[in-house]
């Protein structure tokens, strides 16, 4: 209500009129109020954009300055990221492959800033996001998590997350453009559970669409990461809730990848577990033999299933495998 009175009072097209003073820090003040104004709802975002402000402030990517260039990519993204139709008012404006030169830039709010606008953008529809990926956004962002660290990764992060959710194709150009490495190490290298959560979440959504999606995450050896801060207690109930590994577990159909997890899996993800061996070993005599010979039919019958329980039914599908003296 407060952005509301500022608006009724008429001070929009006036700050849209600063925007264009010459003066640097006044141009920074402006932008950073439209961004403020923007936030709160669609419809006081549309206000500014009934102003006329997104192509003064499109014009301003480029400018020099870092700190009006940071005030600039968050008043964009303020706007961009409350609906669809906004979002591509703001696509419109010929923001791509303009923005992409701040994801390379040596201010880290703007690189942030920079990536959290190309999220905004991104999260809406599979159509937004295919237009990032052709104009080359998805790689550039993967490069800019390569080269940061610590919350500037985030919206880097996220976005790629919400690429890969979209569709299989999508999910497929996050894999193509080599997505999977950089986000790995943000399970390795990053403290914050916040951040490694993310990057768990968005490992899960490139993963779950397809075997050959999962196969992907799974050769990374991203697995054994996640289950370990899933089982650690240490993790924040978020992180937890973020590396269960089940979208990825429900496609993965590459043994090699699973076959540790045995070995360690809470019963909850057992199960997944088990039922992807319990779907692929039936046909594929190659996989059976090495499931005989690295320990994991053996371990399978150390399970402790309930009788009549959708884990049992996996065991006895795998035990059904075998000759009976081979299992006993």
């Amino acid at each position: 209500e407060l952005s509301q009175a500022v608006v009724d009072a008429g001070a929009v097209p006036l700050l849209v009129l600063c925007i264009q003073e010459p003066e640097i820090a006044l141009k920074r003040i402006a932008a950073s109020t439209l961004s403020d104004i923007s936030k709160h709802s669609p419809e006081l975002a549309q206000t500014v954009v009934d102003a006329g402000a997104i192509a003064h402030l499109a014009q301003m990517i480029l400018n020099p300055d870092a700190k009006l260039k940071r005030q600039v990519l968050s008043a964009l993204s303020q706007i961009a990221k409350h609906s669809v139709d906004l979002a591509e008012l703001v696509v419109e404006a010929e923001i791509f492959p303009v923005v992409l030169t701040c994801l390379k830039d040596s201010d880290e709010y703007v690189k942030k800033n920079g990536a959290t606008l190309i999220r905004e953008i991104a999260k809406h529809t599979p159509e937004l996001s295919q237009l990032i990926v052709n104009a080359g956004g998805v790689a550039a962002v993967i490069d800019c998590i390569g080269s940061c660290r610590g919350t500037v990764r985030l919206p880097g992060i996220m976005m790629l997350g919400y690429v890969a959710a979209h569709s299989e194709n999508l999910s497929m150009a996050v894999i193509v453009s080599k997505g999977i490495p950089p986000l790995s190490a943000c399970l390795v290298e990053e403290d914050e559970d916040h951040i490694k959560a993310a990057a768990a979440w968005a490992l899960g959504q490139v993963g779950r669409h397809t075997p050959e999606h999962a196969r992907a995450v799974a050769v990374a050896n991203v697995l054994p990461m996640l289950l370990a801060m899933y089982m650690d207690t240490r993790s924040s109930d978020d992180l937890q809730m973020k590396a269960t590994l089940k979208n990825i577990l429900q496609k993965c159909t590459y043994l090699p990848a699973l076959e540790p997890l045995l070995h360690d899996a809470p019963p909850n993800i057992m199960k997944h577990i088990v039922g992807q061996f319990s779907k692929v070993l039936p046909h594929d005599s190659k996989a059976r033999r090495l499931f005989v010979t690295t320990g994991g039919l053996k371990k399978v019958q150390e399970i402790k299933a309930e009788p009549g329980s959708l884990l049992q039914e996996y065991i006895n599908t795998i035990n059904n495998c075998y000759p009976e003296e081979i299992v006993r």
